[in-house]
């Protein structure tokens, strides 16, 4: 009989172990905490949940001499601040659950800059404002010390171009110094400034070899540095295997070859190994390896990093079921803003055909899928045209399928087909607000802001002035977001429900900036929770925002949104692939500047076009000036057509730089085959395929093909670093590496061939 208790008694330890360690296993940091950013000697602050998930953010940060790390547990924040000359990397730890997780902090001793006026009469408030402080008129003020009449104002700025302007009393003043200026769109000039990086030598951490068997993985990097051949040493190494530093005996170096030795039981599964050089103030490139099972990724295996987008408008590419076309019927209402047939069952008739697949795209962002009124809208601004709502951005339900595009049953089997193909599928979240008819407008109008101001105006359009609180539309009512929790609740666990009951993979995010960060924080915690722990997926969300890397990055985090769509890369790199003149130095440094930012193996969004754009083929074909953000009435009355075939080869070169740059590509429809249009709703043509298309269209779609399957095919531009070789008025060339391949991207946008010149490291031959 006591035997018995015993054996009992032991069953029940092992079953409370077993227990024990599940519990300790899913209490791990899932996250990949991202880098902290910092300003030599200047504070800073982030909130423990935008670094990683957890059900409890007990944690204790280890001392570390060059960085000063205060934890403010009630209010979640982590404030930060550096030596005012220490520059580079160095990792701060701290414990959590009984586990000991570094964060990689990069620090930067950073550059000022003076910018200066002299005007010719008195202001009473003078200011600097421009794209370096998100176009803020009121937080850089400009200050005559001495008494001479120059007003000066001083910016810490890293390389690349900025657009800036003078506030003075009210008016918006162009520097009558710097002839270096660009038309803004609205009938004036920015002025250009541009910050060159020091010319301090190449420092870089190449990928080197891979050697992997059974028992163990191998793998090796180079460091070089052109001003310093010193050899490095084990404390120059900044090494993490996901969010946990590499033990020493992981590592050997011979002389600048750093070789990293792993057991495949270290191994196992999905992980990150994050390796830089951190020496004499100075910090090279952070490489990322992702690892499956002990090998490098290759194109067995989906992460973000791999995901290639196709966003098309679910009423403009496809009618499958007449039998449900039921255009609104309005005498203003005219056929270019009405529903045109596209549907659900003709998104599926294209999977069914293989479409996607020959494209070699492997994730579709569709149009939102909501119910919505049947009846034209007035557009408030002049000249007040009418619009239907089939685009999807009205919602008049939080739960049912727009009825001229199918039924809920139809949009779960596109989802199914789509995962049958390999084909991840994102929906268009509409979070901001909702029409006047939905149901909830009338049932909670406490959810939902006013649209008239205390001064008189209407808070109509105020995009910038008032973001967290404007109406797009006196029609389209906003929810209060800042105001109501309750709100706060309702859609960030409808949002969670589309995802369950649908099977979708992700989310595009409409109007991010216009709702606080509290939202967004509310709604990734319940899709973690509810969704990628208990599951074990990676949902992917990416949002629209409109303007400074600062506020369109502050939504970037583990504790928010997966990314953005770049749009400040897109605005440097559409002229310059435009006008001939420009050099691709000023893209290149842009470029690095959103590394800094976003990483250099990001998965932000990178566009041609978009349903919010002008098409590419307007601009590249002369339809439109750069200048012309905005061309609405040119799309009504006079819409642009492809006249000179030629320029097709224009959309072709920035489809390969596209699709060979860190980030994730997203080809809008018909831009596969160089469909133009000026603004919406011209860039929403319908969707055309086969002998629709003429013999040029036909010939850029095949290259597109080509292009985007070279993408696919090859993981080095999907994981790979990013190595700048040229830079200039024709020529753009660099290289990408991961531990499979090398591959070297040259683009040429001269109509005439060049011969090139490139000193490729020595290590990669």
């Amino acid at each position: 009989m006591k035997v018995l208790k015993s054996i009992f008694f032991l069953s029940l330890l092992l079953v409370i172990s077993t227990h024990a360690q599940q519990l300790k296993s899913s209490t791990k940091i899932r996250d990949i905490i991202q880098p902290i950013n910092l300003v030599a000697g200047i504070s800073d602050s982030v909130l423990i949940n935008d670094l990683f998930y957890s059900d409890n953010y007990q944690v204790k940060f280890k001392e570390n001499k060059k960085i000063k790390v205060n934890y403010d547990k009630p209010g979640g924040k982590i404030y930060f601040k550096t030596d005012i000359n220490f520059g580079g990397i160095t990792l701060v730890d701290f414990i959590h659950n009984e586990q000991t997780y570094s964060i990689l902090v990069r620090s930067r001793v950073q550059q000022k800059y003076k910018f200066s006026f002299k005007p010719d009469k008195k202001y009473n408030k003078l200011t600097l404002f421009g794209s370096f402080n998100g176009w803020d008129r009121g937080n850089l003020p400009m200050k005559d010390e001495n008494g001479d009449g120059v007003f000066e104002a001083e910016v810490p700025l890293e390389p690349g171009r900025y657009e800036y302007k003078f506030w003075g009393d009210g008016t918006e003043i162009v520097d009558p110094n710097n002839p270096d200026k660009k038309p803004n769109g609205f009938g004036d000039f920015n002025s250009l400034f541009n910050v060159d990086a020091l010319n301090l030598g190449r420092l870089f951490l190449h990928v080197g070899n891979k050697k992997i068997n059974t028992a163990q993985s191998e793998f090796s990097f180079i460091y070089e540095n052109e001003k310093d051949e010193s050899e490095i040493n084990n404390g120059n190494i900044i090494a993490l295997l996901n969010n946990s530093r590499v033990a020493q005996k992981n590592i050997k170096i011979n002389r600048n070859k750093i070789n990293f030795n792993f057991s495949k039981s270290e191994l196992k599964g999905i992980n990150l190994l994050r390796v830089a050089v951190s020496k004499n103030g100075r910090a090279t490139n952070i490489q990322s390896i992702n690892l499956i099972d002990g090998s490098p990724a290759n194109n067995n295996n989906f992460t973000w990093n791999d995901g290639i987008i196709y966003s098309l408008m679910i009423d403009r590419f496809n009618d499958g079921d007449k039998s449900i076309n039921k255009p609104i019927k309005n005498d203003s209402l005219l056929t270019q803003a009405n529903y045109l047939g596209g549907d659900l069952q003709g998104i599926i008739n294209k999977l069914n055909e293989g479409y996607f697949d020959s494209l070699g795209i492997n994730t579709i962002w569709i149009s939102p899928v909501y119910d919505n009124p049947d009846i034209a809208y007035k557009e408030s601004p002049a000249p007040h045209r009418w619009y239907s709502g089939y685009h999807g951005y009205w919602p008049i339900s939080s739960t049912d399928v727009e009825d001229q595009f199918g039924t809920f049953k139809k949009l779960k089997e596109l989802i199914s087909l789509a995962h049958k193909h390999n084909i991840k599928v994102l929906l268009d979240f509409v979070a901001n607000h909702v029409n006047e008819l939905h149901p909830l407008f009338k049932q909670y109008p406490e959810w939902f802001g006013k649209l008239e101001l205390p001064d008189g105006r209407l808070n109509l359009r105020l995009w910038d002035e008032f973001r967290l609180t404007t109406w797009f539309e006196p029609y389209l009512p906003k929810f209060n977001f800042v105001g109501s929790k309750d709100v706060v609740e309702f859609m960030s666990s409808n949002a969670v429900w589309w995802l369950k009951e649908t099977g979708a993979d992700g989310f595009r995010q409409d109007a991010v900036k216009h709702m606080p960060n509290e939202f967004w924080r509310t709604l990734t915690q319940k899709i973690k929770k509810e969704i990628e722990v208990p599951m074990n997926v990676s949902v992917y969300q990416i949002g629209e925002t409109f303007g400074s890397y600062e506020l369109i990055s502050s939504y970037v985090n583990n504790g928010q949104l997966s990314a953005q769509f770049n749009f400040n890369l897109y605005d440097t790199a559409l002229p310059i692939f435009l006008d001939k003149k420009m050099s691709f130095k000023s893209l290149d440094a842009e470029m690095k500047k959103s590394f800094l930012v976003y990483g250099n193996n990001n998965v932000m969004g990178n566009i041609m076009d978009s349903h919010d754009k002008n098409r590419f083929m307007a601009f590249a074909d002369d339809d439109l000036g750069l200048s012309q953000w905005s061309a609405i009435e040119e799309g009504w009355s006079n819409p642009p057509k492809v006249d000179n075939p030629v320029n097709y080869n224009k959309a072709k070169l920035y489809y390969a730089y596209m699709n060979t740059i860190p980030g994730l590509p997203v080809i809008y429809y018909g831009s596969e085959f160089g469909m133009t249009g000026a603004s919406d709703p011209d860039n929403r043509r319908m969707m055309r395929f086969g002998n629709e298309l003429s013999v040029y269209e036909r010939k850029m779609l095949d290259d597109v093909r080509s292009i985007v399957n070279v993408r696919k095919n090859h993981s080095a531009l999907r994981h790979g670093d990013f190595l700048t070789l040229a830079a200039d008025e024709n020529i753009y060339a660099y290289i990408r590496s991961d531990m499979n391949e090398r591959v070297l991207v040259v683009l040429n946008k001269n109509e005439s061939t060049q011969n090139v010149e490139l000193q490729i490291p020595v290590i990669y031959k």
